[in-house]
């Protein structure tokens, strides 16, 4: 049987650090890829690793942590955290959203 889960647990708020992005899932491409566009103003393919595959859930408007490729930097990525409700709350009090809002208006 597997373990249940303790679904109410506070984890710390994961900051984009060096060469790491926030972005926003465009269109899941199959294949455990999808495109998303990034603060940074890139559209990447970004894979989805195989620890998230299964268990983390992604759609199209999802807001995701995205490491940046060494090579081809402007083209590729992977997602390393997809941001709960909570945490996409607390990146807008840090103003890290901004970029969205500023996309839109245009």
């Amino acid at each position: 049987m597997p373990k249940k889960r303790e679904k109410n647990f506070e984890r710390e708020l994961l900051l984009p650090g060096e060469g790491e992005v926030i972005g926003i899932i465009e269109q899941l491409m199959g294949y455990d890829r999808a495109m998303v566009r990034c603060s940074d103003g890139y559209t990447r393919l970004c894979r989805i690793p195989g620890r998230m595959r299964k268990r983390v859930w992604m759609r199209p408007g999802d807001i995701v942590l995205i490491g940046i490729w060494d090579f081809q930097p402007k083209k590729r990525g992977d997602i390393l955290h997809k941001y709960s409700r909570e945490e996409i709350k607390q990146l807008e009090n840090k103003k890290l959203l901004d970029w969205i809002k500023e996309e839109e208006e245009i």
